[in-house]
């Protein structure tokens, strides 16, 4: 009997569409890749369930390889869209400021350390990460989408430093980029994830 697997819907977001900073072509085309994950994540969990369950069998070991990749490409993308948007404007009363001014000596210092990871050569991507074990902030470089992630942390913010964010606007330009990025973030979201990672703490 055929096992039936939920598929993941890919979320709406032209409403970012007239971003300042953001080309229509080049938000379009960020779209549509994301657009690619979810379906290509769809892809794999109906192959794996249709699947012979034996680590032996190489479409079973590659369908499950592939899924980290293609799922946490497709969740990545949710994160980083789902931040854009407001007038990225941080209230210096908020959680998140209070507690990243602590952590790096001042807001000012974790956004210079920040950026400065968003021009280490290569793909991938920038992401500030809440370990609800210690408390702390931190952030990391993620290389390919399934790799590189801290485990048991939670992701506040992520972003895309792969050459499909940033080239059609900006070239080479990744600091262009990057003032863009931050002049159109939602600090309430990234407030309100790190909030949730709190409660999820019990701290």
């Amino acid at each position: 009997m055929a096992v039936r697997v939920s598929a993941y819907q890919a979320k709406d977001y032209t409403g970012l569409i007239g971003m300042d900073g953001f080309s229509d072509d080049l938000l379009n085309n960020h779209f549509t890749l994301y657009q690619g994950y979810v379906t290509n994540a769809n892809k794999l969990l109906e192959l794996i369930a249709g699947a012979p369950k034996d680590g032996k069998d190489p479409r079973f070991a590659e369908f499950n390889r592939r899924l980290g990749f293609e799922w946490n490409g497709m969740r990545l993308h949710e994160y980083y869209f789902d931040a854009l948007g407001g007038n990225g404007r941080v209230d210096e009363t908020s959680e998140i400021y209070r507690k990243l001014s602590e952590e790096f000596g001042g807001f000012e210092n974790w956004m210079e350390a920040f950026k400065g990871m968003g021009t280490i050569r290569g793909i991938g991507w920038v992401a500030l990460y809440h370990d609800p074990n210690t408390g702390r902030c931190m952030n990391f470089w993620i290389g390919e989408h399934h790799v590189s992630h801290p485990s048991g942390a939670h992701l506040l913010l992520i972003m895309d430093m792969w050459e499909h964010a940033f080239m059609l606007d900006y070239a080479l330009n990744k600091n262009k980029y990057m003032e863009a990025f931050f002049l159109n973030l939602k600090w309430n979201v990234i407030n309100d994830r790190f909030k949730a990672s709190i409660r999820c703490a019990g701290k």
